[in-house]
C-alpha cells in the first residue's frame, strides 16, 4: 500500500508541477525551504549539543498560533528536551520563527521516505506532536518505526475534509494505526475520527487550543497607530482581517457607506495571503479610495483612509485597536478564518455566512450572542448600526471575550496527555 501511495503521490506532484512552478515564478511561493522539503536537514537543527527532541508540526499560521502556548509551556516544564517546530507554508514558517526561535523551526519534508528519513535520523525525536489533521502516511509509518510516540492534537475534521476522508476510510484506517493518541476539539470531531479509522480507545476530546491563545506583546506599529489615531481624532476603527479574493471590493463598498456617516473612520485591511498584497494595493489604487501601505506608512494622518496591512504576524495585535472587527474568508465560500483573536481583545466581531471551517466556534458564539453573521448585502447597515450603537457594540465584544474565557483549558489537558505519552515512549535507539 505504501509503495502505491508513494507512486501516486509522485505522479500527482509531477502532473501538478507546472502549476507549482508557475506559482513560484509569479508569487515566490514554494521557493523558500525547497531543499528542506526534499530532506536536506538545516545545520541549525543539529548544531547545538544533543538533547532528546520533541517534534511539533503545525501547517500554517493558524496551527502555529494554536500550538505556541503548548510549546512554551512544554519548554518550561521540560527544559531537558529540545522542541523543534515544522511548518508547511511560508507564512507559518515566518510566524513560528518569530514566536519560537529561528534555530528551532524548519520546513516539513515532502511525504517520501527519502525526504523524511534524514530528519528522523538527525533529530531522533522521542515524541512527535501533529496539530489538527496532517495524516501523511509515509511520515506516520516511518516515525512509528523510529519508535517515536505520535500524538495528533487539536484535531478537527471540517465538513469539506469529512466528505473526502469518508471515501478513503479503508486506507486511512491503516494510515492512522501508528498514532498513539488523538485529541479532538469537539465530540463531533472525535466521532468523525473514529469513523475514518482512528481506534476509539485512542480518541479523547480535549477542547480547542485556540481558545487558550495568549496575544503576543504588541509590535511597535500598535502604539504608533494608537497615538496617531488619538492625536488626529481618527475613528471609528474598522479592522478587516484575513480577507480573501472577492471580499475586498465588498468591504470597500461598505467602508464608503461608513465614511458617509463617520468621515474620520479608518479601515485596517489585512489580506490573508502575502502574495495578494500587491494585487489588493492595485485594486485600492484603481478604486480611488485613499490608502496607505503599512510598509510605507510614516505616521501621516489616516482619517478616511484604508491602511493596507502588508505584513505578517501583526494582525492579532491590531485587533486591539478596533472598534469593530470583520474576520474574512467568510463572505465567499472559503470556510472562514479564526475569530478568536479579536475575541481575545474583547472586540465586536462580524463574519460572513461561510464559516464551516470554524463551525463549532461560530455556533458557540452565536448561542452566546457574541458574533454577528451577515451576508454581503448586510455589511453596510450592520457596520453602521454597530458603530452607531456603542452599548450594543461594546456588549457584543464583552460577550465574545467572556465566551472565549469559558472555553479555555485545552492546553493543560493536552500537556497532561502529551506528558503521559512522553513517559511511555521508548524513543529511538540513540
Amino acid at each position: 500500500m505504501y509503495l502505491l501511495y508513494s507512486a501516486l503521490l509522485a505522479l500527482g506532484l509531477l502532473l501538478s508541477s507546472p502549476y507549482w512552478l508557475w506559482q513560484s515564478l509569479r508569487t515566490g511561493k514554494y521557493r523558500k525551504g525547497f531543499g528542506e522539503r526534499l530532506g536536506r536537514v538545516p545545520k541549525r537543527l543539529v548544531r547545538e549539543p544533543a538533547r532528546p527532541v520533541i517534534w511539533v508540526h503545525a501547517v500554517s499560521v493558524g496551527e502555529v498560533l494554536a500550538i505556541s502556548d503548548l510549546v512554551q509551556q512544554l519548554r518550561r516544564r521540560h527544559p531537558e528536551y529540545r522542541i523543534v517546530v515544522s511548518t508547511t507554508t511560508d507564512t507559518g514558517q515566518k510566524l513560528a520563527q518569530t514566536r519560537l526561535g529561528q534555530e528551532n523551526v524548519f520546513y516539513f519534508p515532502l511525504d517520501f521516505a527519502f525526504a523524511v528519513r534524514p530528519y528522523l535520523r538527525a533529530l531522533k525525536p522521542k515524541l512527535i506532536v501533529i496539530a489538527e489533521t496532517e495524516f501523511w502516511m509515509n511520515f506516520l509509518r516511518l516515525a512509528h518505526e523510529s519508535r517515536a510516540g505520535i500524538a495528533v492534537v487539536n484535531a478537527r475534521i471540517s465538513d469539506r475534509s469529512w466528505r473526502g476522508y469518508r471515501r478513503w476510510r479503508r486506507i486511512l484506517k491503516r494510515a492512522l494505526e501508528p498514532v498513539d493518541v488523538f485529541l479532538a476539539q469537539t465530540e463531533e470531531d472525535g466521532r468523525r475520527l473514529v469513523e475514518i479509522g482512528a481506534p476509539p480507545e485512542r480518541v479523547q476530546v480535549s477542547g480547542n487550543l485556540k481558545f487558550d491563545v495568549t496575544l503576543p506583546d504588541p509590535p511597535p506599529l500598535v502604539p504608533s497607530l494608537r497615538q496617531a489615531f488619538e492625536s488626529t481624532k481618527t475613528g471609528p476603527v474598522l479592522v478587516c482581517g484575513s480577507t480573501v479574493e472577492g471580499e475586498e471590493s465588498l468591504l470597500l463598498a461598505a467602508f464608503q457607506s461608513v465614511r458617509q456617516r463617520f468621515p474620520r473612520a479608518v479601515m485596517l485591511l489585512a489580506p490573508r495571503h502575502p502574495e495578494r498584497f500587491s494585487e489588493v494595493a492595485r485594486r485600492l489604487q484603481e478604486s480611488g479610495q485613499p490608502f496607505v501601505q503599512r510598509s510605507l506608512w510614516n505616521g501621516e494622518p489616516l482619517a478616511g483612509t484604508v491602511l493596507l496591512v502588508d505584513s505578517i504576524g501583526e494582525l492579532a495585535s491590531l485587533y486591539a485597536l478596533a472598534d469593530l472587527a470583520f474576520v474574512g474568508g467568510s463572505l465567499v465560500p472559503r470556510g472562514g478564518h479564526n475569530l478568536l483573536e479579536p475575541a481575545a481583545s474583547g472586540v465586536a466581531i462580524v463574519v460572513g455566512p461561510y464559516t464551516e471551517n470554524f463551525r463549532d466556534v461560530v455556533l458557540l458564539f452565536q448561542r452566546k450572542n457574541a458574533v454577528r453573521v451577515v451576508r454581503a448585502a448586510e455589511l453596510s447597515p450592520v457596520f453602521i448600526a454597530l458603530l452607531t450603537d456603542d452599548a450594543e457594540r461594546m456588549g457584543l465584544g464583552l460577550r465574545a471575550a467572556e465566551t472565549m474565557r469559558t472555553q479555555q483549558g485545552a492546553t493543560q489537558t493536552t500537556i497532561h496527555v502529551v506528558e503521559g505519552l512522553l513517559e511511555k515512549s521508548a524513543g529511538p535507539d540513540l
